[in-house]
């Protein structure tokens, strides 16, 4: 399988521009089987999860065009099967939002329960539990889900925790209900919003979006001809950059990307020692040469600092200076980047869900394994401010989630390269 290897010690600097988030782009993709009429995506980025979801999409009959500029366009008229088999569900977990836009929509789904990083626990009941609320007849066999509504009723929603994916798969399958569905202790998120934005392009009323209570009023179908959506930029790719200079003491702009999804990230940046300037579409970072301060992070739902985000804060506490703690507390096993680093030569200590990194000046380049999407990230960015040569195996999770991260270091002055398998 394919490695990075990175030479560490330069300083970054330039210009780059940012992605579509893949984390719209999966439950927008999934949403097109709601529409009756073809839809067209934009601003999608290139990744292997992306991949996956055409490939899922495609397997189920469904009619997938592409051109030159990643716009896909989408047209489930055409579709044959309602099942997402195991084989792709097992390699990402989004795979699951298919059951919601399935059954709204065709009365049926067969979907193979998730896989995707090991990070935690993040189990379905909540999916299931809400859509049985909604008259669904699920029953969960041999590692499949299959349920069955010849109309799914809106009712009252009340989450018992806050999940993206479980908002996102109940939305969707709201919009064609019969009648009003109000989703409580809603996730927050803006790609939840963005996929609120979408469906209601397609014609779907779903009010209080950017907020913990979304309001669906059922449609009977969702057609709008002629529709193109884009989808909006990557926060976690703009902030895991920002983090690259700052861990190098360099400057960078990023150009097409939303400062007001990246508030948590952008204060402790500032906290951290880094001077930030922001647009409407762009963010520069600027460490005036300066290693950063360690800084204190604490996860939680949007619009809190985000868990996707901790792994790279991680990275930059072990080479700055004083002693920054980073607890977790969203998934109960996102430390496994932590054993990696201290290959490296970070000094960070695990008590419970706190990982407290006393920072130095620099780290030293290691052979080192990638455990989860942005595990691989934090791991590619200590080697950017480690000595010697740094080799990140098993770099397929990080293709996941990144659009040609060393294509997009080496534009920002890294020296980075990729060894095929």
């Amino acid at each position: 399988m394919d490695k990075l290897i990175i030479t560490g010690g330069t300083q970054l600097s330039g210009e780059l521009r940012i992605s579509g988030a893949k984390n719209a782009a999966l439950p927008i993709l999934a949403a097109t089987l709601l529409s009756e009429e073809p839809v067209s995506v934009g601003n999608i980025p290139h990744l292997h999860d992306i991949t996956t979801t055409m490939q899922l999409l495609g397997q189920m009959g469904i009619q997938l065009t592409i051109d030159e500029k990643m716009n896909i366009e989408v047209d489930s008229s055409t579709i044959t099967k309602y099942e997402a088999p195991y084989e792709l569900v097992k390699t990402m977990r989004a795979s699951i939002l298919v059951l919601g836009p399935l059954l709204s929509r065709f009365g049926e789904a067969h979907v193979s329960l998730p896989g995707g990083c090991a990070i935690g626990s993040r189990p379905v009941d909540i999916h299931i539990d809400s859509l049985r609320k909604m008259g669904a007849d699920i029953q969960v066999e041999a590692g499949y889900i299959h349920a069955k509504a010849s109309r799914l009723k809106g009712c009252k929603l009340v989450l018992d925790k806050v999940t993206v994916t479980g908002t996102e798969n109940l939305l969707m399958a709201a919009t064609l209900a019969e009648g009003t569905t109000i989703i409580e202790n809603a996730a927050k998120e803006p790609e939840v919003s963005d996929l609120a934005y979408f469906l209601n392009a397609l014609g779907a009323k779903i009010t209080g979006i950017g907020t913990d209570v979304l309001t669906i009023e059922g449609v009977d179908k969702l057609a709008n001809k002629d529709i193109h959506y884009d989808i909006l930029p990557d926060r976690i790719e703009t902030g895991t950059y920002l983090i690259a200079a700052a861990i190098t003491r360099g400057k960078v702009k990023l150009k097409d990307t939303r400062p007001d999804t990246l508030d948590a990230v952008l204060d402790k940046l500032v906290e951290a020692g880094a001077e930030i300037t922001t647009g409407d579409d762009w963010i520069e970072l600027d460490m005036h040469g300066k290693q950063p301060k360690a800084v204190s992070v604490r996860t939680a739902p949007y619009p809190a600092f985000p868990t996707d985000m901790q792994a790279q804060f991680t990275a930059m506490n072990c080479v700055a200076e004083g002693v920054g703690t980073i607890t977790e507390t969203v998934f109960e096993n996102r430390f496994m980047h932590v054993q990696e680093m201290q290959r490296m030569g970070a000094n960070i200590q695990l008590e419970s869900n706190t990982a407290i990194c006393t920072g130095q000046k620099g780290l030293t380049g290691a052979p080192v394994m990638a455990t989860d999407l942005r595990a691989s990230a934090s791991l590619v960015l200590a080697g950017l401010a480690a000595e010697g040569d740094t080799l990140v195996d098993r770099i397929y999770h990080i293709d996941r989630g990144y659009d040609h991260i060393e294509e997009k270091l080496a534009q920002l002055g890294a020296t980075i390269r990729r060894i095929p398998r």
